[in-house]
């Protein structure tokens, strides 16, 4: 008994030494995988035909596996970066993340590297930090041709020699994406560079920057002018502070009324805003405010001039139309961006974000000057003489646009060029265009304009011949990029990747709305002219439980 007893505990012993043996082995062959993917990683900082600056395996906040984060500088002052799946993990694409308003920073797309992508991007030439909004333009040429087109393009060829050397063969196929500052670089990419991808989504474009920028200021000055006499923000309390926004919910109530049901659903969102037949004079007639007084449910003459101007979009003394006018049904989305209330502290995001300085350092062939200290105060006399003037937006003249003086400016950074042949027909590459309608930072309408106008270039007219290779999605309710009441969240990258390597082209994406984390609202938003109509239980349109994507068609 005894010698079988003790035969049963050698046996154990064994078996635990040799899983122990096990382990260690494991755990000695992972640390050399390890070790061999570190310094596969740092390699890069070797690479002789780029500057690197780093190169080391780093966490990604989206999956559990890491992947090899470079750094690197492209003269003269272009910082970019690179994440790159381990080799194991790469899915054999490339992809260039786009950038947001002045940029200036170096964004991550963790989400993207998670799926398998190895993925660049850049500063465009400058550092916020040190020259925000768009300061870094002041009598630096070099800098707003960087920001323009250069640093994106030389991105994608540094981290295209990367994804050379780090996988020892290059990409299978080359993607971009992005949206607003994006879209512009996705669209100027297709114009200027159209080898550089197989693939481009291109989101709310900021393509008529020039445009987009002058129009921004001038409702900026429609707002302002004559002492906040047109504010939609409106003083409640007597107290001097114009702390309500009631009067937008009114006009878009308005706007509701009149179009809301036009597409054949009463759910608060106008599918095609250029459909709708809305006339402030005469729509808001019965909510006008007696002579001399102000509140906010009903309107001020100054206050029908702003909206009427909202609408109408900018012209010249010409009357040469500088951009369209904002879509009906945004008005919701007017305060963020141009209305000044307590709530933003009398600085809407249009203003202190990228159009107050924008006239001072990006449109002009010479600098007007500086910004003024405090663009908040539009009263302010901006001091026009020394090494220094100050330019102030309140100054800024309309009719400035077409007098030639900011053509050069338009030359670098608008990708307006409607012929895209090269990249669409002679690289058979596919181009992803979707703009939210209510979109008032970029307005939809300039880009259903360039559209079209690309098909009468490229594929002389024929919207037949371009749905082969080019195709516009539309989003009833949808803001900037993303948000607003309606649908308006769907995985922009994987159509293209699907129309690209498999030949489907996307006649419709399925968008979802969420409210608290979920989803309230989903819908088919189609390729363009099509619209979704609503194909449910007949007499359901307006329950929200029939609001998803199989009770809608393309028509």
């Amino acid at each position: 008994m005894l010698r079988l007893r003790n035969s049963v505990v050698s046996g154990v012993l064994l078996s635990f030494s040799l899983l122990l043996t096990t382990l260690i082995s494991t755990q000695a062959l992972a640390q050399r995988i390890d070790q061999a993917q570190a310094e596969a990683c740092q390699a890069l900082e070797q690479v002789r035909n780029l500057t690197i600056t780093s190169a080391a395996i780093r966490d990604n906040s989206q999956a559990n596996n890491p992947y090899c984060y470079v750094r690197g500088i492209i003269s003269p002052a272009i910082h970019f970066h690179a994440q790159l799946p381990l080799p194991a993990n790469w899915n054999g694409r490339f992809l260039q993340w786009g950038d947001g308003g002045k940029d200036g920073d170096l964004d991550f797309a963790d989400h993207r590297v998670a799926e398998g992508y190895a993925v660049t991007n850049s500063n465009m030439g400058h550092d916020n930090g040190v020259e925000p909004g768009a300061s870094f333009g002041f009598n630096n040429r070099q800098a707003e041709i960087d920001f323009g087109y250069r640093a994106v393009h030389l991105t994608v060829m540094a981290g295209k020699t990367l994804v050379d050397q780090y996988y020892d063969r290059s990409a299978d196929y080359s993607y971009f994406e992005g949206c607003s500052q994006g879209g512009r670089q996705g669209l100027m990419e297709a114009q200027r560079f159209p080898g550089d991808f197989d693939g481009i989504v291109a989101g709310a474009p900021a393509f008529a920057y020039q445009a987009l920028n002058a129009a921004g200021t001038w409702n900026l000055q429609r707002i302002f002018r004559d002492n906040l006499a047109g504010n939609l923000a409106v003083d409640s309390t007597g107290d001097g502070n114009a702390d309500s926004l009631k009067l937008l919910d009114v006009l878009h109530e308005a706007v509701l009324g009149k179009c809301d049901v036009n597409d054949g659903i009463v759910d608060g969102i106008i599918d095609d805003p250029l459909s709708c037949d809305f006339d402030p004079t005469r729509d808001l007639s019965d909510l006008m405010c007696p002579a001399g007084s102000s509140s906010d449910t009903c309107f001020t003459a100054p206050q029908l001039q702003t909206v009427l101007d909202f609408y109408n979009g900018p012209r010249d003394d010409n009357g040469n139309q500088v951009y369209p006018g904002k879509a009906l049904g945004s008005e919701t989305q007017w305060a963020r961006y141009y209305v000044p209330f307590t709530g933003n502290n009398m600085g809407p995001s249009k203003l202190v974000g990228v159009a107050g300085d924008h006239m001072n350092y990006l449109f002009y062939e010479e600098d007007p000057g500086v910004t003024i200290p405090n663009v908040r105060d539009y009263q302010y006399q901006a001091r026009t003489d020394g090494p220094f003037p100050e330019f102030h937006w309140m100054d800024f003249d309309i009719n400035d646009f077409y007098s030639g003086k900011g053509d050069l400016m338009m030359s670098i950074t608008d990708a307006t060029d409607p012929d895209l042949s090269q990249f669409l027909n002679a690289r058979n590459g596919k181009l992803i265009v979707y703009h939210g309608w209510i979109d008032t930072l970029i307005v939809a309408e300039d880009t259903v304009d360039y559209f079209n106008d690309m098909v009468n270039t490229t594929f002389a007219g024929s919207l037949s011949a371009a749905s082969d290779n080019a195709r516009l999605f539309l989003a009833p309710g949808m803001g900037h990029c993303a948000g607003g009441p309606g649908p308006n969240s769907w995985d922009k990258l994987s159509p293209l990747v699907d129309w690209v390597e498999n030949g489907v082209a996307p006649d419709s994406v399925t968008a979802v709305h969420r409210t608290n984390g979920e989803i309230d609202n989903e819908r088919l938003v189609c390729s363009f002219p099509q619209q979704a109509v609503y194909s449910g239980p007949a007499g359901g349109q307006n329950d929200a439980a029939n609001w998803i994507a199989e009770n809608f068609s393309c028509r």
